[in-house]
């Protein structure tokens, strides 16, 4: 699926079975929400946090395709086109951080000279 594809899917989900969008302030809400629950699943899977009983389950996929739902309703109630967003986004970053990385030492990998 393209990102033009999942921006279709999800606004014909939201007007068929979603009824309509939540309004720009309460997606904000609900973003910051699966964000927290992609945090939690990460700091339990990849970092030192200890697994609660109610975090068992969960997939990272499910809770970051959470995330990329709500992103992507707020993409279309706010009029932007996130294949032509994406596009320049990742312009700018290569021609700000064409060198950047590259001279980041904490990057590079061990024994690689």
């Amino acid at each position: 699926m393209t990102i033009e594809e999942a921006q279709k899917t999800v606004d014909t989900w939201i007007t068929t079975t979603g009824v309509r969008y939540f309004n720009e302030l309460t997606n904000m809400a609900i973003l910051t929400e699966e964000v927290g629950e992609v945090a939690r699943l990460i700091s339990r899977q990849y970092g030192e946090q200890s697994f609660k009983e109610s975090d068992r389950g969960r997939e990272l996929g499910d809770e970051l395709a959470d995330v990329l739902f709500v992103v992507i309703c707020l993409a279309n109630q706010t009029g932007v086109n996130l294949t032509d967003a994406l596009t320049r986004n990742l312009a700018k970053k290569t021609q700000r951080d064409s060198q950047r990385h590259q001279d980041n030492e904490k990057l590079r990998k061990p024994n690689a000279e």
